[in-house]
């Protein structure tokens, strides 16, 4: 019978559309099946330059390289430190008869104009077991939606372990979303992160404590009491009991009494 030469293909696995911040770095994602001995080009469609072949570099601008370990199908464009005036149109190549070529389309913004969430407070929370842990994260678009992660599993908030409680606030600015759990437990230590739709997301560190505060406490994570508070302590009681629509209440009325 015939023998089929199988042909170079594109892998389509990653996204055409590539969004990156100044002065960070970007990369374009081009896979090619059954590469054989063909070359592999990017070429910038904005003045037709071919930037690499291979492995090799055909730019004076040092920024440019292709990412490909021996043996792999990838062939991926990196921009070191890009810039605005690098936002446009690359092509991956393959020199086939006819050419194949697919086409990206990159994105570089300002960090303020990129979509991001931002953890507001600490980067690491420490709370005594027993506490509330209230998480708040602010988006700078608004977002559609804003998931919490715990360690990579989304928070489920009518699991078993009750008194979670999330709430969304829309302003101008962006979107804010404050993530709160009653009598913390040391199984609620742990990664924290806010995943919102659209826009990149933002991490912290919870540890509940067994015991004493460490020096690093960050004491405006939790809800720190003089233990002669009878009326904070109450008020720690009713928060632990109140259901989720009174939470935020309780909450600002702990703020004035810690603040006193």
């Amino acid at each position: 019978g015939a023998i089929v030469l199988d042909r170079p293909y594109f892998d389509d696995v990653s996204s055409r559309n590539v969004t990156a911040v100044v002065d960070e770095t970007a990369i374009l994602k081009c896979r090619v099946r059954n590469r054989g001995n063909r070359t592999i080009s990017w070429m910038r469609k904005r003045d037709l330059h071919i930037l690499t072949s291979n492995t090799f570099t055909y730019t004076s601008d040092q920024r440019f390289s292709v990412e490909h370990l021996a043996n792999s199908d990838d062939w991926n464009l990196r921009i070191e430190y890009a810039q605005r005036r690098d936002s446009g149109i690359y092509e991956c190549q393959v020199n086939t008869e006819p050419k194949i070529n697919m086409a990206f389309h990159l994105d570089v913004t300002d960090l303020m104009a990129a979509a991001r969430a931002k953890i507001l407070g600490s980067a690491e929370v420490h709370v005594k077991k027993g506490s509330t842990i209230s998480l708040a994260c602010a988006v700078n678009v608004h977002a559609p939606s804003i998931a919490w992660l715990h360690d990579s599993a989304v928070v489920d908030f009518d699991s078993a372990r009750g008194g979670i409680s999330l709430e969304t606030e829309k302003t101008d600015a962006g979107t804010t979303s404050r993530l709160m759990l009653t009598r913390a437990a040391l199984r609620d230590s742990g990664n924290y992160t806010c995943q919102p739709a659209g826009a990149v997301s933002a991490s912290v560190v919870v540890h509940v404590l067994n015991g004493e505060h460490p020096a690093a406490m960050q004491t405006s994570s939790a809800m720190p009491c003089p233990s002669t508070t009878t009326l904070c302590v109450l008020g720690v009681l009713l928060l632990s009991l109140a259901p989720p629509y009174h939470t935020n209440a309780i909450w600002v009325q702990m703020a004035s009494f810690t603040a006193q």
